[in-house]
């Protein structure tokens, strides 16, 4: 099958339209990644926090 120029430039602009599309998605996923990293960071810094104060409080009974 052959194309014709004109179908050759329009199956390019097609191209050129998908891929700029494409790059636009990929920085917003990557937008939401990083924000997403940050997040997850600061909540696993925080449940460490936790954790390093449980041991003062870990094993102890109750005063009764």
């Amino acid at each position: 099958m052959e194309l014709t120029a004109e179908e050759l430039v329009a199956e390019f602009q097609d191209a050129v339209m998908e891929l700029y599309f494409a790059r636009k998605r990929i920085a917003r996923l990557e937008a939401e990644n990083s924000a997403l990293r940050t997040r997850l960071q600061a909540e696993a810094e925080e449940v460490g926090a936790t954790q390093a104060a449980a041991p003062l409080t870990a094993g102890r009974q109750p005063l009764h």
